[in-house]
C-alpha cells in the first residue's frame, strides 16, 4: 500500500550501514565518511519518526511542551476501524519492525566490534572540545575522537526510534515493564 514509504524506511538505514562498512574502500577522507553516515542516520530518524511509522504501522510519537514549560512524551497508535479493516498490510508491518529492530542491533555489534578489535577509530567518546576545525588536517588522535561519534550516533538515533515505537505499540512504561517481566517469567518457567 505504501511502497515509497517502505523503500525509504530501509534505504537510509541500510545505506548508513553500507557506507560504514565500505568507507575505507570508497575514500580516504574520514570526515567525508562521517558526515555522510550522520546525514543518512539523521534522514532515517526523521523519515521513520515522521512518515514511515505512521503510514506503515499506524504509530507515532513526539515530545510536546505545555504552557508551563513541562515536557510530555506522547505515544499514539492508530485506532482500529469499526469495520475491522486494517489500514496497513502485514508485509509492510513486517518490513517496518524488521528494519526497526535489526539495524540498531547491527550498530551495537559495530560498537562492540570496534571496542574489542581495538579499532577505536570508530569508537571514541565524542567530545566537541576535541573536534578539530574541519579545515585542518585530521591527526590520528583527532580521528580517534571523531570516529566514536559515528557508532554512537547510529546506536542513539536508531535506538531512540526503536524505543519510541515499542512504547507506542505496548503502551505506557508500566505496561512495558510488566510485559518484560511476564516474558522473562515464562522463559524461566520453561526451563
Amino acid at each position: 500500500r505504501h511502497p515509497v514509504a517502505s523503500f525509504f524506511h530501509l534505504f537510509f538505514r541500510v545505506s548508513a550501514i553500507v557506507v560504514y562498512l565500505l568507507c575505507e574502500l570508497l575514500t580516504s577522507s574520514f570526515i567525508a565518511c562521517m558526515v555522510t553516515i550522520i546525514l543518512l542516520l539523521s534522514c532515517d530518524f526523521w523519515a521513520v519518526k515522521n512518515v514511515t511509522g505512521r503510514l506503515m504501522v499506524g504509530l507515532r510519537w513526539w515530545n510536546q511542551v505545555d504552557d508551563d514549560g513541562r515536557s510530555h512524551w506522547v505515544f499514539e497508535a492508530r485506532k482500529v476501524s469499526a469495520q475491522g479493516g486494517k489500514t496497513s498490510s502485514e508485509a509492510e508491518s513486517r518490513i517496518f519492525w524488521l528494519g526497526l529492530i535489526t539495524c540498531p542491533m547491527i550498530w551495537v555489534i559495530f560498537a562492540f566490534s570496534a571496542l574489542f578489535s581495538f579499532k577505536v577509530k570508530w569508537l571514541v567518546s565524542p567530545s566537541l572540545s576535541s573536534w578539530p576545525c574541519l579545515s585542518q588536517e585530521v591527526t590520528a588522535a583527532d580521528s580517534f575522537s571523531l570516529s566514536q561519534a559515528v557508532v554512537v550516533m547510529g546506536v542513539v538515533l536508531q535506538g531512540a526510534n526503536l524505543y519510541g515505537y515499542i512504547r507506542c505499540k505496548v503502551g505506557s512504561r508500566k505496561n512495558l515493564t510488566s510485559m518484560a517481566t511476564s516474558y522473562l517469567g515464562k522463559q524461566f518457567l520453561r526451563q
